[in-house]
């Protein structure tokens, strides 16, 4: 919806006599109940909220692997280097393409096993219908990297299409290895089914290898089997990596297409049904492939068999007028085309744009359509197509994909490399959607903050650090919360844990999560609380390491320079009397003026009643007995300076 902060708009449903509100949520739609009564009706209306539609692709563990493995290899296309001609870099594509596929293939096929073994009905449609859909997935993929990635030439390209056809109708080697596993082959129900299967499919040479076990039941007719088995043989074959030109090829071809021409008006067959519709099928009778529309199956089976025994040099641009006559041909005039249908005519008429059109419609989820499209504007295919919002369609589709992703609680990771790779808006997009990933643990959120910090987003590095400190100083971890505020870089906050810290000793005697006081570093000049906790920390070491005179010049500088807050100057005096108890004169004459001028400035700002102290308000007799320390040591240093100094 365009507008998503306003109210949403409200449905009339006649029949239910009620509204309904519609909203979009991250990968889903949501309607509810509006507070409406029908006049006459008695009593309020219920709410309740109705999921309408909701991407559950995201949820299945075995299409989790899809999109980890497909991550991946978009990845790796990205790194392609642009600057290499379009000529080299075409095998890569193609193998990127194949990749793609077997990551298709190897999910459909354990889906497949779970569908088989599963015992509950409803989950085994499920994963059936999943398995449908990844098969026609393949399908269009396979087709498009025939046609628009691997780009085959005439003569080629039916090579090509032959394996695209014989790919997805594999039922026909479980047919023939069934009837191949039967105690007599050539008299097996299914026996001619296979063989005119193989036919159709173009698989000659395994034609050959049935039709001699029913020539070895029926002596009779082995010269017509045999000759069968030579037109079969003789059928020319193009070879791409030989030495024969497409003409020479064209020619051998019409001249063995001249002899089985031959031998059907010859009525050379006629005693054998079977054999004879075998060799209309390879002179291009469409009637006869027509008959056998259950062997067929679909009417690109038969667009590529009758192209095979009709046009084997088709050109590309040429597809597109026999695909359309195969499929009004092979389908009923009032049955309307399936989707399925729709999007392999768009491919065989070469509407890149079409078929992802019709792909984003038909298919439940955006994996499909956005690394199709990457990959085809890689292949420099669709450059010309830019939306009319600014963006190109590669981009739009991946975006689109990516927020899809960011919905589930560990694929989202997967979406962050997609957002870097789309240069417009990516970063915007990356940039909203990481504000709404929830934060439940530190190891989440340090993964959220690496992210942010990687491509230097400042503001999500501050809020979700901002986030975390607050949840940690509410559950009273102060080294975790002051750890987070340092990272944001946020001085406030540092501050008040600075201050939040200092309470705590004041209250134990002591400091809490001592590695990380002691390892500030640099991170202390963010606020001059937390400047203040460092160093009050460090006079505490120089303390336990009798480093007395270093802890003493400290000490004095913390109250001079104005570092300290008045609230923890009674707490630094006190600090000071362990100091001025030690045999050996610590504080000068000088600094000890300092530290009175100190206790006068602290006991005149405040009322000795009320004026704060280590366990509460400073008590008179305490500061008497401090001003006592101070005048002791006082006359101590001026003896000591003056002794000194009478010796020098």
């Amino acid at each position: 919806m365009e507008e998503v902060d306003v109210e949403p708009p409200t449905t009339l449903i006649p029949d239910a006599r009620q509204h309904l509100g519609f909203v979009w949520g991250p990968g889903d739609i949501l309607a509810y109940d509006t507070l409406f009564k029908a006049s006459g009706a008695t009593g309020p209306c219920g709410l309740s909220i109705h999921e309408v539609r909701k991407d559950e692709d995201i949820y299945s563990p075995v299409l989790r692997k899809l999109f980890n493995e497909s991550h991946l290899i978009f990845v790796g296309l990205q790194t392609i280097r642009e600057d290499l001609p379009s000529k080299n870099k075409k095998p890569q594509f193609v193998s990127i393409s194949k990749n793609y596929r077997s990551v298709i293939r190897a999910c459909m096929e354990e889906l497949q096993q779970i569908a088989v073994s599963t015992q509950d009905a409803e989950l085994a449609n499920k994963y059936g219908n999943q398995v449908s859909i990844l098969m026609a997935i393949e399908l269009i993929w396979n087709l498009c990297e025939v046609l628009f990635i691997d780009a085959a030439p005439a003569g080629s390209l039916l090579l090509h299409l032959l394996d695209w056809v014989r790919l997805h109708k594999a039922d026909v080697e479980e047919k023939a290895s069934e009837v191949l596993q039967s105690e007599c082959p050539a008299e097996h129900h299914s026996y001619w089914d296979v063989v005119l299967s193989y036919v159709l499919q173009g698989k000659l040479e395994e034609t050959s290898q049935m039709l001699v076990k029913q020539a070895s039941l029926q002596p009779a007719s082995r010269k017509m089997f045999k000759l069968m088995g030579s037109l079969l043989s003789k059928m020319p074959t193009y070879n791409p990596a030989g030495s024969q030109t497409l003409t020479d090829f064209d020619v051998k071809w019409r001249q063995w297409h001249v002899e089985v021409d031959r031998c059907l008006q010859d009525n050379s067959f006629s005693s054998n049904p079977h054999l004879e519709v075998i060799c209309k099928i390879l002179v291009g009778d469409e009637d006869t492939m027509l008959e056998h529309k259950d062997l067929l199956s679909t009417w690109y089976h038969f667009l590529i068999t009758r192209l095979l025994y009709c046009h084997p040099t088709v050109k590309p641009n040429e597809l597109h007028y026999y695909a359309q006559s195969c499929m009004t041909m092979f389908l009923d005039s009032r049955s309307v085309p399936e989707p399925l249908d729709s999007i392999l005519l768009a491919a065989f008429e070469f509407d890149i744009h079409q078929v992802i059109k019709d792909c984003s419609i038909a298919l439940n989820n955006w994996w499909f359509v956005a690394h199709l499209t990457d990959l085809l504007d890689h292949c420099n295919l669709l450059q010309s197509h830019n939306l009319h919002f600014g963006s190109n369609l590669r981009e739009f589709l991946l975006l689109e994909y990516a927020s899809g992703l960011f919905t589930h609680h560990s694929l989202w990771q997967l979406s962050v490399d997609y957002y870097d790779h789309c240069p417009e808006f990516g970063r915007v997009y990356l940039e909203l959607q990481i504000e709404r990933v929830p934060l439940d643990t530190e190891r989440k959120a340090l993964k959220v903050l690496r992210i942010c910090e990687q491509r230097h987003m400042s503001e999500q590095v501050r809020s979700i650090c901002k986030i975390m400190a607050r949840r940690a100083l509410r559950n009273s971890r102060l080294g975790s919360a002051l750890s987070w505020a340092i990272r944001a870089k946020d001085a406030a906050f540092a501050t008040l844990i600075s201050e939040r810290f200092l309470q705590d000793y004041c209250a134990r005697g002591a400091f809490s999560d001592l590695d990380l006081i002691d390892n500030l570093g640099p991170a202390m000049l963010l606020s001059d609380r937390l400047t203040f906790l460092g160093k009050y920390r460090e006079f505490h070491k120089l303390y336990e390491e009798k480093r007395f005179m270093e802890a003493a010049k400290l000490l004095l500088s913390l109250m001079t320079a104005k570092i300290a807050p008045r609230s923890f100057w009674w707490t630094l005096l006190t600090d000071a009397m362990p100091l001025m108890e030690q045999a050996e004169v610590i504080f000068s004459a000088e600094q000890t003026h300092e530290l009175m001028f100190c206790l006068e400035e602290l006991t005149s700002s405040f009322q000795t009643s009320s004026a704060p102290g280590p366990d509460g308000p400073m008590q008179e007799e305490d500061v008497e007995l401090l001003r006592l320390a101070l005048a002791r040591n006082l006359a101590m240093a001026i003896v000591k300076e003056g002794t000194v100094e009478a010796c020098c």
